[in-house]
């Protein structure tokens, strides 16, 4: 039976993902007001009151804005780590039944299999996720200083990824932000660049991959034809030939995509 998945929203305005089996839904993230992550559900299989779980990877607004509201309406439990619910914003709120789970130790919602592993980024104890669903497979992480080993290791092997590409350095360093916000976004504990995500793809693939989604792109330094142009190296190549590349957006959904 197929994993599926779906983009709600994606990029520095707000973040959230539907993942789903045949007999599982879970949220990863979400990081826009609930009414407008109920509104956008609305327009897939799954409304908000269908939600098994919200499933968060770190405590930045654009990632937990809506999830307190959102669990409490509806009764979804919520799962994170220690360092997340410790710093999440006050404006969260309370929500329905937290779960805690260990940084890089997998747990389960329904029949999905879920692995959490730490990443590089500027908040108390981030995370990556691997979703997994009869032995396939989907990698999410976004909001990633660096690609370490760590990350390279647990993305292998994923039928489908989601990964960031945040800015394209030139736009980033001649852009209008004070130098120390361009330092911080460079660097180990920031964002992924767009070569920086290349490069990264590079070492993964492998022949049962099916879909690449470039997520998290920032409205000012960076543009969705500069990730068309940049990907266009995998193109060319045949062993990249049958794998689906789509670009996150901030303002609407995107398709279902299916890893059977």
């Amino acid at each position: 039976m197929a994993l599926c998945f779906q983009l709600i929203a994606s990029g520095s305005k707000g973040n959230a993902i539907l993942v789903c089996s045949p007999k599982t839904r879970i949220l990863v993230d979400a990081g826009l007001s609930a009414r407008e992550l109920c509104k956008r559900l609305e327009k897939t299989c799954t409304p908000a009151n269908r939600l098994d779980a919200l499933v968060l990877s770190h405590e930045h607004g654009d990632h937990v804005r809506g999830a307190g509201v959102l669990s409490r309406r509806f009764h979804v439990p919520v799962y994170l780590n220690q360092g997340t619910r410790e710093n999440l914003p006050e404006q969260t709120g309370p929500m329905e039944s937290m779960q805690i789970f260990q940084s890089g130790s997998p747990f389960s919602v329904g029949d999905l299999e879920i692995h959490p592993f730490s990443i590089s980024h500027d908040a108390a104890d981030p995370v990556g996720f691997v979703v997994e669903h009869n032995a396939v497979r989907l990698g999410i992480c976004t909001d990633l200083g660096v690609a370490t080993q760590l990350v390279r290791t647990r993305l292998r092997g994923c039928r489908g990824i989601v990964l960031e590409a945040n800015h394209d350095t030139d736009l980033l360093l001649n852009g209008p932000y004070p130098w120390e916000l361009k330092q911080r976004i460079r660097g180990r504990h920031g964002h992924l660049s767009n070569s920086d995500a290349y490069e990264l793809l590079d070492t993964l693939h492998h022949d049962r991959l099916k879909t690449v989604v470039f997520a998290h792109l920032s409205e000012v330094n960076n543009h969705p034809d500069l990730v068309r142009t940049g990907s266009n190296r995998f193109f060319c190549r045949d062993s990249w030939r049958d794998v689906d590349f789509v670009i996150g957006k901030q303002h609407e959904i995107s398709g279902e995509m299916e890893l059977a």
